[in-house]
C-alpha cells in the first residue's frame, strides 16, 4: 500500500511554515496504462509527489523547499499574482497542483520535457478525479511541450527520443487526434537507435496505432 507521512516545510517565496504529506512508500500493482501511467493499490501516491504553499501557492517537489532553492524576484511576481488567489481556496486537487509546478518551471525557465512531464502527471491525477475535459486539457499541453522538447536539438537524449514519440503519439491518440497520433507512432522506428532494446516501443507504437489498449502487459 501507499504509505504517506506529515512534512514540515518553509516557502521559499514568502517563508511560510506549513506541513505537508509525503509519500514513504508506493507499489505499481495496479498496472501500467499505455501513457505511461503506473497504478497503485490503494492511495494513488501522484497528488502527494509535489507540494504546494498554503499561503503563496508556490508548488514544486519537496526539495524546491529547501534553504537552497534560488527564487527569482520575477517568479515571486508571477506566484503572488497568479497562484496565490487558487491556494487561498484551501483543499487544492493534485491535477491543479501539478498546473501551478509546470507554471513555476516555465516562469524559472526549466527545459519544455520538465514542463512536460508535470503537465502528463496532471493529466494522470485528473483520471482519479474523474475530471474529462480537465484530462484532455492536460494531455494536449503536455504533448505540445513534448513536441517542444523533441525540436530542440539537445532537449531530449539521443536514446530516449523514440520512447517519447511514442508517449505523444498516444496523447495525441487519447484526446481522440487520430491524425496526429498515426504520424508520430510512425515516426517512432526513425527515432530507434538500439533495435534490441527498443524493440518494446516499436511494437507498442504498432500496437497503438493498429489496434489500441488502454493497458501494458
Amino acid at each position: 500500500m501507499t504509505t504517506l507521512q506529515q512534512i514540515d516545510l518553509r516557502c521559499p517565496i514568502c517563508d511560510t511554515q506549513f506541513r505537508s504529506q509525503a509519500v514513504v512508500s508506493t507499489n505499481s500493482f495496479g498496472g501500467k496504462r499505455t501513457d505511461f501511467h503506473e497504478r497503485a493499490a490503494g492511495t494513488q501516491p501522484l497528488p502527494y509527489l509535489i507540494h504546494m504553499c498554503v499561503r503563496c501557492g508556490f508548488t514544486g517537489s519537496e526539495r524546491d523547499f529547501t534553504e537552497e532553492a534560488d527564487v527569482s524576484p520575477v517568479v515571486k511576481e508571477h506566484v503572488w499574482n497568479e497562484l496565490a488567489p487558487a491556494a487561498a481556496t484551501g483543499t487544492v486537487p493534485g491535477s491543479e497542483k501539478y498546473e501551478a509546478a509546470a507554471k513555476v518551471a516555465e516562469w524559472q525557465g526549466l527545459e519544455p520535457r520538465h514542463v512536460a512531464d508535470l503537465l502528463l502527471r496532471a493529466a494522470w491525477c485528473c483520471v482519479d478525479e474523474g475530471d474529462i475535459e480537465a484530462e484532455r486539457f492536460f494531455r494536449r499541453k503536455a504533448a505540445w511541450k513534448f513536441e517542444e522538447a523533441l525540436s530542440s536539438f539537445d532537449g531530449v537524449p539521443r536514446e530516449e527520443r523514440a520512447v517519447l514519440s511514442y508517449l505523444v503519439g498516444e496523447l495525441w491518440r487519447r484526446v481522440g487526434d487520430v491524425r496526429s497520433a498515426t504520424s508520430w507512432f510512425n515516426h517512432v522506428p526513425n527515432e530507434i537507435v538500439d533495435q534490441h532494446t527498443q524493440q518494446w516501443i516499436l511494437d507498442a507504437a504498432r500496437q497503438q496505432r493498429d489496434c489500441p489498449r488502454e493497458w501494458f502487459g
